[in-house]
């Protein structure tokens, strides 16, 4: 799927990455706090540091802010992951070390994942299915470290027991952020990446009297 172009009058590329890195910023503070709708532009450019003028020297629409704040989230997601996962080794070491470099950036990211999850409906019909799609490709790259694991002995795992653990993997991670009201009051980050890796590898082990 083609990504969504977002216009600017700016030729300058660089200058044009610049001032929409300032606007996410400013728009994850202002979207967490008062929400995508009551959130008005003018907000956002005073938060990113510049005049209403300029902020729509590089986007057309509010709708613009929250795709770039949804993009910039899985890009740089995925940038991690290619660079940490290790895919070509397809061991369960890989492996592990790959979904805690994955919680580690969604805490790194805890912000605007939160407002991802509360405002990506608010993205345009054109906008939303690119953005849903970048959530399915994180999973195939942990679906891809599976089916290497899988073919190196180290697990035995059925094509859909990989999709559906691929996909338990990308909402743990995210849980972090959208129910860190409750799992920060329990856990440190490196005790809730053990756990969920601990509970991914062996899963809920029953006691001798429950199973029998």
């Amino acid at each position: 799927m083609k990504k969504r172009e977002v216009l600017a009058s700016v030729k300058d590329e660089r200058l044009v990455q610049k001032r929409r890195d300032q606007m996410i910023k400013g728009a994850v503070s202002l979207f967490k706090e008062k929400g995508f709708h009551r959130t008005t532009t003018r907000e956002i450019a005073k938060a990113a540091g510049f005049s209403i003028g300029t902020l729509y020297e590089y986007i057309r629409s509010k709708e613009d802010v929250l795709y770039l704040v949804c993009d910039s989230i899985y890009e740089h997601v995925s940038e991690r992951l290619e660079q940490d996962l290790e895919q070509k080794k397809g061991t369960l070491s890989s492996l592990k070390l790959g979904v805690g470099h994955y919680f580690r950036v969604m805490d790194e990211m805890q912000d605007e994942v939160l407002v991802m999850y509360q405002e990506a409906k608010s993205l345009t019909k054109d906008a939303l299915p690119y953005v849903l799609k970048k959530e399915i490709e994180m999973a195939v790259m942990f679906e891809s470290l599976m089916v290497r694991c899988v073919e190196n002995g180290e697990l035995e795992l059925s094509e859909k027991q990989i999709a559906l653990i691929s996909h338990n993997i990308i909402v743990e991670g995210q849980m972090w952020a959208f129910r860190r009201w409750a799992l920060q009051k329990l856990y440190t980050l490196d005790e809730y990446i053990e756990l969920q890796t601990e509970q991914l590898f062996h899963g809920i082990h029953t006691s001798t009297q429950a199973r029998s």
